[in-house]
C-alpha cells in the first residue's frame, strides 16, 4: 500500500515542473484535492513518526538563523516554552 504523503509529495512536484503538461498538472490538483478532502493527508498523524529532540533542535536552528523571519522567530520561541524547552540566552 502507498503512502499517502509520498503521492501527494509526488503531485505536489509534478504541479511544480514545468515540463509537465497542464493536463498531468490538472489531474494532479484534483488527486491533491480529493486526498485533502478525503482526511487522507491528515497532516497530525505524520508528527507522530518524529523525532522530538530533532524537532526541537530545528526549531533552536531556525531562531538563530538571521535569514528566518521575527515573527517566525517569535511563533518557534512560543511554541518551544509551551513544550517547556528553556531557551539559552
Amino acid at each position: 500500500m502507498s503512502e499517502p504523503h509520498r503521492v501527494a509529495g509526488g503531485h505536489k512536484a509534478a504541479i511544480a515542473n514545468p515540463n509537465v503538461s497542464e493536463d498531468a498538472k490538472d489531474h494532479s490538483r484534483q488527486v491533491l484535492d480529493s486526498m485533502e478532502k478525503s482526511g487522507e493527508l491528515d497532516y497530525e498523524a505524520g508528527k507522530a513518526d518524529k523525532n522530538p529532540g530533532n524537532v526541537i533542535g530545528g526549531k533552536k536552528a531556525a531562531i538563530n538563523n538571521p535569514r528566518v523571519p521575527e515573527e517566525t522567530k517569535d511563533r518557534l520561541r512560543d511554541e518551544l516554552a509551551e513544550e517547556g524547552v528553556e531557551l539559552d540566552k
